[in-house]
């Protein structure tokens, strides 16, 4: 018998991806890691491709800092460029085209003195779904391989006249609706610190490369957490803007054309090491005018949006108000992350620069996470689904008992859960206030106050109810999902590793409130919990709409308090 189309294809697009990496840059068969072997991350250190100076490259500098070294001309971007196409989970590989481009920056400044633009050479890696000219966009799906793209995706175009250099894209799972990066054409992205634990989706890829120095700034893609989720997994920082703040157009989506848009719709943004270096990339994008890439983007520089500066002050008090959301009302947080909740709570309450403010908003985040289910399968999953049987292509495992064809929808449900999402949005513009009645200990909105109002500059929750779970094992999207259906910006920030105290504890809870608790609850009941050690616990930032420029600084002012305390403070603080 025949072998079925999409194996046929997948071999190819394996031997092509095989044909661009140079063979003096591939691993040798005695350093590959030992089939028992849990933690990868300091292969690219010892493997021996790299030089010295190459791996001082990857390991020592943020995105930042090289391109500080690469403006001063201490380094070059030829140097830069090879030390990052070395160390690679990829889909396309355009090595020979980054390192042409990289001696060109190299000639530009030494002619000029001047550098190209704001991220002049600096290598960027991108999600799969980005396209790149003359490189296919294929999304992990045999139907869609050997077909290249005729022009660039909005972003890449901006990134390019920024001065970037673009090397390399990276896995994603099949049809980008899972949490687990697996797909039939490139395989399985594993995360390099335990590979026993997924290095989730769908920016998987990318997660996992930015974890083994592979890439020192990364841009993904964000509909239901696919930014947020692979930074926790793999211990990083990642933001999702709100839609139009940085240029999407020309993305290869997995519905059809246009079908985004009466959904909920998707978000690029940066993955790094560091607030500073995501704040870098958020800012060179705004600086670079992005309406004038796409029209869905915002007319507003970086300049213009809002700082935090602007909220400090009120009632004469120059404080961060943080807000403390525990719970989404429908999946409880496991012991490890409602204890990490509790630390927080604790460090920052006794840090004279926050007022804490704990909340109670599950009546209202209790609903969102239906709701984004029921705008992200408009369409029934058919378009997906009738270009996997185009190549019989099967399901990935995470999917399998997830994505079913059904009925699309009608125009007047599509009508009804948008009209119930707006109203939604509203009741949420309540939750930043005093008088809302959402925070605990205040008076609700019939009680006058005196004075002015207080209001949250930013609240802190969890990115999941779970730690990094084992491969294919992640499970509720909404706590990440849920600021996508309300288009408010978020990002993931690492506090600590999972330590053996965080593995007590028991649920209080008799029965699951949902299946998704249900889920959940067996994450901790039925995994031998030693699993989880050493993997990173992180938290999610959120502020309201398109206030990126504010997110980014209640980031940086909560990084900076956790790099400072030792591992034991926190703990010691409760």
């Amino acid at each position: 018998m025949a072998e079925p189309a999409y194996l046929t294809i997948a071999i190819r697009k394996q031997e092509e991806r095989q044909s661009r990496i140079p063979r003096e840059w591939l691993l040798p068969s005695h350093s590959k890691p030992a089939p028992n072997r849990r933690n990868i991350l300091e292969i690219p250190r010892t493997c021996g491709l790299l030089s010295d100076e190459e791996v001082k490259l990857t390991e020592e500098y943020d995105a930042v800092a090289l391109l500080e070294q690469l403006s001063s001309r201490a380094i070059t971007s030829v140097d830069v460029a090879r030390a990052f196409c070395k160390t690679n989970c990829l889909t396309e590989i355009f090595f020979e085209d980054a390192l042409a481009r990289a001696k060109e920056l190299d000639l530009h400044i030494e002619k000029t003195g001047r550098p190209i633009g704001p991220l002049h050479g600096l290598p960027i890696s991108l999600k799969d779904s980005f396209r790149v000219k003359g490189y296919d966009a294929s999304i992990g799906l045999t139907p869609l391989c050997f077909q290249p793209a005729s022009r660039n995706s909005a972003l890449v175009d901006l990134l390019l006249a920024a001065g970037a250099v673009l090397y390399c894209k990276t896995n994603i799972p099949q049809t980008l609706m899972a949490l687990d990066s697996h797909n039939h054409v490139f395989g399985r992205t594993l995360n390099p610190a335990n590979l026993q634990l997924t290095a989730g989706g769908s920016s998987g890829g990318e997660g996992a490369l930015l974890a083994m120095r592979g890439s020192v700034l990364g841009v993904g893609t964000d509909v239901g957490g696919s930014i947020r989720i692979p930074a926790m997994c793999n211990g990083l920082l990642g933001i999702k803007p709100s839609h139009g703040r940085v240029p999407y157009s020309g993305q290869t989506h997995p519905a059809a054309e246009g079908a985004a848009k009466m959904g909920v719709e998707s978000s690029a943004g940066p993955m790094g090491r560091s607030v500073r270096d995501c704040e870098m990339f958020l800012r060179v994008v705004g600086d670079m005018e992005p309406w004038l890439w796409d029209p869905e983007c915002v007319a507003q520089n970086w300049t213009q949006q809002s700082p935090l500066v602007r909220s400090l002050g009120q009632a004469g008090s120059e404080v961060l108000r943080i807000g403390i959301v525990r719970t989404d009302g429908v999946t409880m947080p496991l012991p490890p992350v409602q204890t990490l909740l509790d630390e927080l709570a604790a460090t920052l309450s006794s840090a004279a620069a926050f007022e804490i403010v704990e909340m109670d908003i599950t009546p209202l985040f209790s609903q969102c996470q239906s709701l984004a289910n029921g705008l992200f399968s408009i369409d029934g999953s058919n378009h997906i689904l009738d270009l996997l049987d185009s190549t019989g292509e099967p399901l990935s495992p995470w999917l399998q008992t997830r994505l079913k064809r059904r009925p699309k929808m009608s125009l007047d449900k599509v009508q009804e859960l948008h009209a119930r999402r707006t109203e939604l949005q509203a009741k949420f513009l309540r939750i930043w206030d005093e008088d809302g009645g959402y925070w605990k200990g205040c008076p609700g909105p019939e009680q006058d106050r005196k004075g002015q109002k207080k209001r949250l500059d930013a609240f802190i929750c969890p990115v999941a109810p779970h730690p990094v779970p084992p491969v294919d094992g992640y499970n509720t999207v909404s706590y990440t999902s849920s600021f996508v259906l309300l288009d408010y910006p978020a990002g993931t920030l690492p506090v600590r590793p999972l330590r053996v105290g965080d593995l007590k504890g028991e649920l209080t809870e008799a029965k699951p409130s949902s299946r998704w608790d249900k889920a959940n609850r067996d994450l901790w009941t039925k995994v031998d919990r030693s699993v989880y050690l050493g993997s990173p616990l992180c938290v999610q930032v959120v502020c309201p709409r398109l206030m990126e420029r504010k997110l980014c600084d209640v980031m940086a002012a909560l990084e900076n308090v956790f790099k400072k305390l030792s591992k034991n403070e926190m703990v010691a603080k409760l």
